[in-house]
C-alpha cells in the first residue's frame, strides 16, 4: 500500500491535485474569486491582484510541500515573478496592444528574457522559478475551457473540419521540421502550436514531450508574432478572393469564418480576425477554434502514448508493455482530460450560470482566468531561464524556416476543406 500512494507524490500527479483544488473553488465559489486586473489604476484592481498572489502562494507553496522540495526561501521569489507576471498581464491589456494580438504570454517571456539578458538574477530571486510546475497547472486548468457541448454547436461538419485540418496540418508541419533538421520533441511542439489552437497546444505539447523549454519559447514567440499580420490577412482575403467563386454574402461570411477559426493560431486572434469580417464569420470562426481545442488533449494522449512506448522499447528488448507506458505517460495530462469531462457534464446538467453582462459562463471563464495566470507566470520562468544567445541558432533558423511554410500549408489546405465543406456541401444539404 506504501509504494502504491508512493507513485501520487510525484510533480504530474501534485499539480493534477493543486489544479484539482483550483478547479473546485471555480465550480463553488466562482464569484468570490477574483479577475486578473486589465490595468493598475484603482484600488480594486490592486485588491484583485493581491488576491491572486495569495492564491498563486498557496498553491505553490502547497505543491512544494507535497514534494518535499525547500520552501523557506520562497516568499520573495515568487514576488518578483507574480509582480513580472502581472506586468505582462496588464501589457497585454491594453487596448493598442491586444487590438493587434499580443498575448500575455508574448510579454511574460519578452519581460523575463529582459531580466535574464541584461540584469544579473541574483539568488534570492531563484527559488520560484518553477516553469515547469506552473506550466502543468495551467494545462490542468486548460481542460476545464474545453467544452465538448461548444463543438457540437458547429455540427458534424466543424468536427469533422476539425479533425482533417488538425491532422494533415500537424503531420505536414512535423515532416518539414524534422526534414529540415529540428529536433524531434520541438517538431512536435510546433506541428501542435499550429494546427490546434497556438500557445496552449504548444505548451501541453511541450509538457507531454519535455522538450526543451528555450526552444519552446521560440516557437511561441513565432506563434504569437505570425498572428499579427495573419489578423488582417484573412479576413482580406476572404473579401477579395471568395467573391469571385460564391455570389451568397452568407456563405462568403460562413466559409471566411470556418477558414479563419482553422487557420489563425489563437482563439484571441480568431476572434479579432473574424470580427472584423462580420458577426457570421465570428460565430463559426470561434466555434471552429473550440472544436480544434478539443483535439488538444488527444493530440497530447497520442504523443504521450508514442514517446512513453517507444523509450520502453529502447530501454528494454520485448515490446513496451502497458505497464512502462503508464510508468512514462504524463499525468497531468489525466487532470486535462477529467477537467473537460467535469465541466462538459457540469455545464449540460445547468450547474453553470451565465454571466449576464457578457452572456458567458462564469465557471470556465474562471478556470481560463487560472490558465492565463499560471500560463503566465511559467513564460516569466522560462524567460528568466534563457539566454538569448542560446536560442540564435541554425536549428532555431530551420524552425522559423518550417513555421513559415507549414503555416502557408495550413491557410491553403484549410481554405480548400473549409469551401468544400461551408461552400458546398452545407449549401447542397440545406
Amino acid at each position: 500500500m506504501k509504494k502504491f500512494l508512493e507513485q501520487f507524490k510525484t510533480e504530474d500527479w501534485v499539480v493534477t491535485l493543486v489544479g484539482a483544488l483550483l478547479l473546485v473553488a471555480a465550480i463553488f465559489i466562482p464569484d468570490l474569486l477574483p479577475r486578473i486586473p486589465k490595468s493598475l489604476t484603482t484600488a480594486d484592481n490592486w485588491l484583485n491582484a493581491a488576491y491572486l498572489y495569495v492564491i498563486v502562494a498557496i498553491a505553490l507553496y502547497l505543491g512544494m510541500f507535497l514534494l518535499k522540495r525547500p520552501i523557506k526561501k520562497l516568499l520573495p521569489s515568487l514576488t518578483a515573478v507574480f509582480l513580472v507576471s502581472l506586468l505582462a498581464q496588464v501589457v497585454a491589456s491594453i487596448p493598442k496592444v491586444s487590438y493587434f494580438g499580443f498575448e500575455s504570454v508574448f510579454f511574460s517571456v519578452l519581460f523575463g528574457l529582459i531580466i535574464r539578458n541584461l540584469f544579473h538574477i541574483p539568488e534570492w530571486m531563484k527559488p520560484a522559478i518553477q516553469s515547469e510546475y506552473y506550466i502543468k497547472i495551467g494545462v490542468v486548468c486548460l481542460g476545464a475551457t474545453v467544452l465538448f457541448s461548444d463543438v457540437m454547436k458547429s455540427g458534424s461538419l466543424g468536427l469533422v473540419q476539425a479533425i482533417l485540418v488538425v491532422s494533415i496540418v500537424w503531420f505536414f508541419a512535423y515532416k518539414i521540421s524534422r526534414r529540415l533538421g529540428v529536433d524531434e520533441r520541438s517538431a512536435m511542439v510546433l506541428s501542435s502550436g499550429m494546427s490546434i489552437c497556438g500557445v496552449s497546444a504548444a505548451i501541453t505539447a511541450a509538457r507531454v514531450a519535455n522538450a526543451d523549454d528555450k526552444k519552446v519559447s521560440y516557437i511561441i514567440s513565432l506563434i504569437l508574432i505570425v498572428v499579427v499580420p495573419m489578423i488582417y490577412l484573412m479576413p482580406w482575403l476572404g473579401n477579395h478572393l471568395l467573391p469571385l467563386i460564391i455570389d451568397d454574402p452568407e456563405i462568403i461570411q460562413e466559409v471566411t469564418g470556418a477558414w479563419i477559426g482553422g487557420t489563425i493560431d489563437t482563439t484571441s486572434g480568431v476572434a479579432a480576425s473574424s470580427a472584423i469580417m462580420g458577426e457570421v464569420a465570428n460565430q463559426h470562426a470561434v466555434i471552429i477554434k473550440a472544436a480544434q481545442n478539443v483535439l488538444i488533449g488527444v493530440v497530447a494522449f497520442f504523443i504521450a502514448i508514442y514517446l512513453s512506448a517507444r523509450n520502453g522499447e529502447k530501454s528494454t528488448d520485448a515490446r513496451p508493455s502497458l505497464s512502462i507506458v503508464w510508468e512514462k505517460f504524463p499525468k497531468f495530462i489525466i487532470g486535462f482530460v477529467a477537467a473537460s469531462l467535469v465541466f462538459s457534464l457540469c455545464q449540460s446538467n445547468g450547474v453553470f450560470h451565465i454571466d449576464p453582462s457578457n452572456n458567458k459562463l462564469v465557471e470556465p471563464r474562471v478556470a481560463k482566468m487560472f490558465s492565463s495566470l499560471f500560463f503566465s507566470l511559467a513564460f516569466v520562468c522560462v524567460g528568466l531561464e534563457t539566454r538569448l544567445k542560446d536560442i540564435i541558432s541554425r536549428e532555431n533558423r530551420n524552425m522559423m524556416k518550417a513555421f513559415l511554410i507549414a503555416q502557408s500549408f495550413n491557410i491553403i489546405i484549410t481554405f480548400v476543406i473549409a469551401f468544400v465543406f461551408f461552400g458546398i456541401l452545407k449549401p447542397m444539404w440545406a
